[in-house]
C-alpha cells in the first residue's frame, strides 16, 4: 500500500513555550477537530505529556460510527517536537510530527503526517475521494480554530 504525506504549517504570533503548553496537552485536541467527529478522550491524561504515553479516543469519521482511535506518544522533546503513533484506528498506518519553531517574534508549527489507509483495494480508491479531502477538512478547521483559540498576542507599549 502507498504511503501518503500530509504537511501544514501555520505562524502564531506567541512565544514557543506558550504554543508547545496548548498542543502538548491532548485535552486541546477536542477544541481544535471538527464537532461532527464527536472526539471523546476516554484516558485518563497526565499533566505532562511524555514518551509511551498512551491515549484512546472515541471518535465518528465515516457515517457517524463510532471507532477507537489509540496513539502513542512515541518521542518528546519539549518545546520543538512530539511524535503521536496510531496503535489502533482508522489508518493501516499513522505518523504524526508536530514540530514548533522559534521565528520572527512567534512561532512557526509544522504537522508532517505519513499515513496508509486500510482495505488494499478499495482503500486506494477511497484514498482520493474521501481520506485526502477529509483530512484537509479537517486541518482546515484546525487552522480556524487556532486562529481563535490563539489570536494575536497583544503589543507591549513602551513607556517613553
Amino acid at each position: 500500500m502507498k504511503l501518503h504525506q500530509v504537511k501544514r504549517t501555520q505562524f502564531f504570533d506567541r512565544p514557543i513555550e506558550e504554543i508547545w503548553d496548548f498542543f502538548s496537552n491532548p485535552a486541546n485536541l477536542r477544541k481544535i477537530t471538527p464537532e461532527e467527529m464527536d472526539f471523546i478522550i476516554r484516558s485518563e491524561l497526565p499533566e505532562e505529556m511524555y514518551a509511551g504515553m498512551i491515549i484512546e479516543y472515541q471518535v465518528r469519521p465515516i457515517a457517524n460510527i463510532p471507532m477507537t482511535w489509540v496513539t502513542e506518544i512515541t518521542q518528546v522533546q519539549k518545546p520543538y517536537f512530539f511524535i503521536d503513533e496510531q496503535r489502533e484506528g482508522p489508518y493501516a498506518f499513522w505518523h504524526h510530527q508536530h514540530h514548533f519553531k522559534s521565528v520572527n517574534g512567534g512561532t512557526e508549527v509544522t504537522d508532517l503526517i505519513h499515513y496508509k489507509v486500510p482495505f488494499g483495494f478499495l482503500g486506494r480508491i477511497f484514498q482520493p475521494i474521501f481520506v485526502e479531502p477529509q483530512l484537509n477538512t479537517i486541518f482546515e478547521y484546525r487552522n480556524q480554530a487556532l486562529e481563535k483559540l490563539l489570536p494575536k498576542a497583544p503589543k507591549q507599549q513602551s513607556l517613553a
